[in-house]
C-alpha cells in the first residue's frame, strides 16, 4: 500500500524536476565509454568543467594486441558506478541533465554508457541527452578557447577516425575529406604492435625518437580530393620491417613522418579552400609532437594558427561529451536529441 502512495509523489518530483532542469543554467553530467576509457565530466554552463575522471583499460587489453569489445563493456559497467558517485560527492554538483556518448564506437561499450545514463537520468528524475562522439571532439578545442571564433577548420586524427571537417557554427559542419580506409591511429597502432613497440601511438612515438626518419620512405597518405589512405602504409612498414628488422627505431621514425607529412599536406588544401584562420587538431594522435610541429608549421604557410585542446582532452573523455550536450540544450532544450548536422559533399554511400 506504501509503494501504491509513493509512486505518485515520484513522477510528481520528477515532472518538477525536469521542469526545473530546463529553467536552470545546465549542470550536465557527462559519460564517455565509446571504446577503451571510461570517463565521467560534470560541466556547468558559464563555469566550464568542474570535475572530470578518466580511467583506462590499456593493461587489461594488452595482452589480447588490441581492444575486445566484451571485455571494454563490462569494465565500463564496474567503472561507472564508482567513478561517478566519486564524482558528484567530490564536485557536490546537482546535474540537471546527463550526457552520454551515442556513436560512433564500439556498441557493447557504447550501450554500456548509454544504460548507465538512462538509469542515472531516470532515477534523478532529469533529462538524458544522446550526443555524437565525433561532435564532441569538433567542439574539444572550445574547453581549452572558448572564445575560439567560428569558422575554422578542424582535422579529426584519433583511433578511429582521420577526418578534415569545417566547423561554421556550434552544431553546424561540413566534412571536408576523410580516410578511404584505416586511421592514422589505428595505423600507428598496428605499427606499434608490429614492430614490439607496445600497442599504442604513444608507445611507436616513443620508438620513433630513437630512430632516423630520413633514412626510409613510405608513402603518403595523402590522396586526391582531401581523401587519405592509411592500409597501403602499413603494408610497406611490415615489408620494409621483413627486409630490415633490426631498424624497428628507424622504421618507426619513417612511419611518423610520413603521417606527419600526409596530415600537413591535406591540411594545407583544407585551409586554402575553406581560408579559415584556425586549424584546430582533435583527437588523440594530436598529443602526438611531430605531427603538431608539421600541422603547425601547415597553418603558417596559409597564414593560419592552429590550436589543439589541453592533452587530457585529446583522446577519449567526457568533458567534450559535456560541452557537446550544452550546445544541443541550448539549442532547443531537447531531450534524446541525438543529430549531428553535417553537409556532406557528397552523397551518403559514395566513396569519398
Amino acid at each position: 500500500m506504501a509503494d501504491f502512495f509513493c509512486a505518485p509523489l515520484f513522477f510528481a518530483a520528477r515532472r518538477i524536476a525536469l521542469k526545473i532542469g530546463k529553467m536552470a543554467a545546465p549542470v550536465i553530467l557527462a559519460l564517455e565509454t565509446s571504446c577503451d576509457e571510461t570517463a565521467c565530466a560534470i560541466y556547468a554552463r558559464g563555469r566550464g568543467v568542474i570535475g572530470e575522471a578518466v580511467r583506462s583499460q590499456a593493461a587489461r587489453h594488452k595482452p589480447y594486441g588490441g581492444v575486445v569489445p566484451e571485455l571494454a563493456a563490462r569494465d565500463h559497467l564496474r567503472a561507472l558506478p564508482l567513478m561517478t558517485a566519486s564524482l558528484l560527492k567530490e564536485t557536490r554538483a546537482a546535474p540537471t541533465h546527463i550526457a552520454h556518448t551515442a556513436g560512433p564506437g564500439l556498441a557493447s561499450a557504447l550501450l554500456a554508457g548509454a544504460a548507465s545514463a538512462s538509469a542515472l537520468a531516470f532515477a534523478r528524475g532529469v533529462p538524458s541527452v544522446a550526443v555524437n562522439h565525433l561532435e564532441g571532439h569538433i567542439l574539444s578545442p572550445l574547453l581549452a578557447e572558448p572564445d575560439l571564433p567560428f569558422p575554422y577548420t578542424a582535422l579529426l586524427i584519433s583511433g578511429g577516425h582521420t577526418q578534415l571537417w569545417r566547423a561554421t557554427a556550434p552544431r553546424q559542419y561540413q566534412l571536408l575529406g576523410a580516410t578511404m580506409d584505416d586511421s592514422a591511429g589505428e595505423a600507428f597502432d598496428k605499427t606499434a604492435l608490429l614492430l614490439g613497440a607496445g600497442i599504442n601511438g604513444a608507445d611507436l612515438e616513443k620508438l620513433a625518437a630513437k630512430g632516423d626518419a630520413m633514412r626510409f620512405k613510405l608513402p603518403s597518405p595523402a590522396q586526391k580530393d582531401l581523401r587519405f589512405s592509411f592500409s597501403g602504409l602499413k603494408t610497406a612498414a611490415r615489408r620494409l620491417y621483413e627486409k630490415h628488422p633490426r631498424a624497428r627505431a628507424d622504421i618507426a621514425a619513417a612511419m611518423q613522418h610520413a603521417v606527419a607529412e600526409g596530415l600537413a599536406k591535406q591540411s594545407r588544401l583544407a585551409l586554402s579552400q575553406t581560408g579559415d584562420k584556425v586549424l584546430a587538431a582533435v583527437g588523440g594522435a594530436a598529443q602526438n609532437k611531430t605531427i603538431a610541429a608539421a600541422l603547425s608549421s601547415a597553418a603558417k604557410q596559409k597564414g593560419a594558427r592552429l590550436t589543439t585542446p589541453h592533452p587530457r582532452h585529446c583522446g577519449d573523455n567526457a568533458a567534450m561529451i559535456a560541452l557537446a550536450a550544452d550546445y544541443i540544450i541550448g539549442e532547443n532544450g531537447a531531450i534524446n536529441n541525438y543529430t549531428f548536422r553535417i553537409n556532406p559533399r557528397w552523397q551518403p554511400g559514395e566513396a569519398l
